[in-house]
């Protein structure tokens, strides 16, 4: 039986399931609002473990949602495992950017993105960020928008020659 969700920060051993959380996200639920040619473009992008260690590294914030259940994450079946993220980035150039916001495709739909954006918040506030800011897929917006966060403009753009679009956002602190 499973339990509620509890809320911790990203350790360096969480890189790789991290990882697999941002591409089972993309390939997955990206496909209902993306193509597969963009979703895999998309997906290409992404890099793998590493970028979890540098963003710990540079004292960037990483909030996990842990699934409270006792059989654990469905493809590990570590307990502690995440089931989704954000991160927050904390530098001077890019501070208060949400950067990514992903969930497990097993995990998508009971709010944990809502959830995730609540406790990102006072970690931006406690770093002094004034706002927070991002580039929001077509299906993170709605999350976005819920959190409080305003559309500034649609971006359409091109990866590899593929046309794909998403939305920068903004939410004042």
């Amino acid at each position: 039986m499973r339990t509620a969700y509890q809320f911790r920060l990203a350790r360096e051993s969480d890189a790789c399931a991290l990882a697999h959380v941002t591409q089972a996200a993309i390939r997955t639920i990206g496909r209902n609002a993306y193509s597969v040619e963009q979703t895999e473009v998309w997906a290409s992008r992404h890099p793998g473990p590493q970028r979890f260690l540098n963003s710990l590294a540079a004292g960037d914030t990483i909030v996990v949602a842990v699934d409270g259940g006792a059989d654990g994450d469905a493809d590990t079946g570590e307990p502690d495992a995440p089931a989704a993220y954000l991160l927050l980035e904390n530098g001077a150039e890019n501070g208060g950017h949400v950067d990514m916001l992903y969930c497990h495709p097993d995990h998508s739909r009971r709010g944990l993105a809502d959830a995730l954006l609540s406790h990102a918040e006072p970690y931006a506030r406690a770093r002094g960020h004034t706002r927070l800011f991002t580039e929001a897929s077509e299906l993170a917006r709605p999350a976005f928008e819920r959190a409080g966060f305003t559309i500034l403009h649609r971006r359409d753009f091109s990866v590899a020659g593929v046309a794909i679009h998403n939305y920068a956002m903004e939410k004042r602190l």
